[in-house]
């Protein structure tokens, strides 16, 4: 479920720069969010849950909205901007930035095995912008940019209280989306033309945002976190096939290296992870 999440996730951002060439990417984020909002709506209906509460209003859910709104607007700026495996091998990057918020908001502690990996990463992410180098390209730090608000956002999301139904989280995080059209649409305007193909791509879009919110909440409450979180990492094996197939694009060595890095690096720190989580139970067995 999270392999198919990812491809999910990976096509649509293939579609989004596709329809891009066409269509203002902010009318495609408000169609595809105002299709979220109508299916969770709906199922937040079906359920009972309130809509409009006083849950809306509280920091932690204001907070992952806002870091939504911000990030979506960034994480399209920066497909349509650059290569698509670029943008996407930068955005690995988001777990090792959660990783660092959590010793900075929540108090966990790292041991020097998980700051040597985080700082790996970190370095593959400049070994792919490339700062002061001829290769580098200022629209990276859009990518940059876009991570660290995503980040936020599944921050705050840890920092809503657990009596919140996901379908709400999920419905305003498509009125979010919806929101970063709006934005979107008077700076890029409604698009410099049409192609037969748009109507298309536009449902194709919204079908696989809608998939892969499924998949990965049925793959996060299904399976173990630490278990299934490494394959989030196969979205960027589908960015890198979807880049070279659909837009022609071939990643350098220091693309290919950095990414190495924030992989390895976001594996490692998973890995400690896991260990650490299992050695309370470890030192149990051993006192019975």
């Amino acid at each position: 479920m999270m392999i198919l999440s990812m491809a999910a996730f990976a096509i649509e951002d293939a579609l989004v720069k596709t329809l891009s060439a066409t269509m203002s990417t902010g009318l495609v984020l408000v169609f595809v969010g105002l299709c979220g909002v109508t299916v969770f709506g709906i199922l937040c209906r079906i359920r009972r849950i309130r809509m409009l509460s006083p849950v809306f209003f509280g920091r932690a859910l204001v907070a992952r909205n806002l870091t939504e709104v911000a990030g979506t607007v960034l994480i399209v700026a920066a497909i349509v901007s650059m290569p698509l495996s670029v943008a996407s091998a930068i955005m690995q990057a988001a777990p090792l930035v959660v990783g660092f918020g959590a010793v900075l908001f929540f108090g966990a502690v790292f041991g020097w095995r998980r700051w040597l990996a985080l700082a790996a990463g970190f370095a593959g992410v400049l070994v792919i912008i490339r700062p002061g180098l001829d290769g580098f390209q200022p629209v990276s730090l859009l990518a940059l940019a876009a991570t660290i608000c995503m980040s936020g956002r599944d921050l705050a999301t840890r920092a809503i209280p657990r009596e919140v139904p996901s379908l709400l989280i999920a419905f305003y995080g498509f009125c979010a989306m919806a929101v970063a059209g709006v934005i979107l649409v008077p700076v890029l305007g409604t698009g410099s033309g049409s192609a037969p193909d748009n109507v298309l791509f536009l449902v194709l879009a919204a079908c696989c945002g809608l998939c892969g919110y499924f998949a990965i909440t049925q793959a996060m409450r299904i399976g173990e976190v630490a278990v299934v979180t490494p394959f989030r990492y196969t979205r960027l094996l589908f960015a890198i096939a979807l880049g070279f197939l659909v837009f022609g694009e071939r990643p350098d060595l220091p693309m290919l290296a950095g990414a190495g890095l924030i992989l390895g690096s976001g594996l490692y720190t998973l890995h400690r992870e896991r260990h650490a989580r299992s050695r309370p139970l470890s030192s149990a067995l051993k006192a019975s």
